[in-house]
């Protein structure tokens, strides 16, 4: 009974084994298809287009193209280190690009709510209007919940800019005692083990999540692409216009695609910060923070940097 226990495992896992490899390979004739049948799944006038464009977003395949991407650029950049470098500054740039972007959603956001409170208490307006010629007019409740939106904005779209200013917080046990290089060696573990493995379930949830209050009939993440081609006979676009009162915000399905996009910049900042944390360990402390674009508050204010 012990053998056959035994044998089934290491068969189970010779067979995880070759599965791996077999995608690993297949990865580049998938992505050289995608690239020169583009028809396929971006011509969305065609509804098999649409569902093989749902499929291949969540789907072990694009995974796969994207870790073959990764060991490919990454053993690139261990050969020729400016190249790494130049992957790491790249990505870094257009987190702070991003960030500093999409922050001004936070003063957006300020104003509105005080133009809300003037309409409400000051002019006592049950709506408001804004833009010229074709206005956006809606109920003040609206625009009130609106600001849940800005929110989500700065959270998600800036996320990867705080972790470039070091703006996140930490909880710090033994990292600030130990040797440069053991914390690289740590920062590198983290990246590799927790961000891109978050960042991966959360876009496999969020795909899905996003889709099915897009479309009808709903994409299931169990669903194999023969199935959905059959569902793509009666899809039909669906948009999630439902807001959590009679009159409130109706746009909720702008956070699904919140999601996914935040899922998105930690997974490719997981890579800069690997790759960083990599060259730093080569080059040793006399490289750390090179290249990096910090924003500073002003001489003097140092201690205040990055913690705000």
């Amino acid at each position: 009974m012990q053998d056959e226990s035994g044998i089934s495992f290491f068969g189970a896992l010779l067979s995880g084994v070759v599965w791996f490899f077999q995608n690993l390979a297949g990865a580049f004739y998938n992505f050289g298809y995608a690239v020169t049948h583009p028809q396929l799944w971006l011509d969305w006038s065609d509804k098999a287009s649409v569902m093989r464009f749902v499929y291949y977003g969540g789907s072990v395949e694009f995974f796969f193209v994207v870790f073959a991407a990764f060991l490919l650029l990454t053993a690139i950049g261990i050969y020729r280190n400016t190249v790494m470098w130049g992957v790491v500054r790249g990505l870094e740039g257009f987190a702070n690009t991003m960030g500093r972007l999409f922050a001004w959603a936070g003063l957006l956001m300020v104003l509105q709510q005080i133009i809300i409170v003037f309409m409400q208490r000051v002019f006592a307006r049950p709506d408001m209007s804004f833009g010229l010629g074709i206005a956006l007019e809606k109920d003040i409740s609206w625009f009130a919940e609106e600001l849940k939106f800005y929110n989500a904005l700065v959270v998600c779209m800036c996320v990867t800019y705080t972790f470039v200013q070091g703006g996140h917080v930490r909880v710090d046990l033994v990292y600030s005692g130990i040797s440069f290089r053991a914390k690289k060696v740590i920062d590198m573990i983290g990246s590799l083990i927790f961000m891109m493995p978050a960042a991966v379930l959360t876009w496999m949830y969020g795909w899905y999540f996003l889709w099915r209050h897009l479309i009808v009939p709903k994409p299931s993440a169990s669903d194999t692409l023969d199935r959905l081609l059959l569902k793509s006979r009666a899809l039909r676009w669906n948009v999630e216009t439902i807001g959590f009162s009679p009159n409130g915000f109706n746009g909720y399905f702008l956070f699904k695609i919140l999601l996914v996009t935040f899922a998105g910049l930690v997974f490719l900042h997981a890579i800069a910060f690997f790759y960083r944390s990599y060259l730093e360990f080569v080059e040793g402390p006399g490289s750390e923070n090179k290249h990096l674009d910090k924003d500073s508050l002003g001489e003097g204010e140092e201690a205040y940097e990055g913690a705000h």
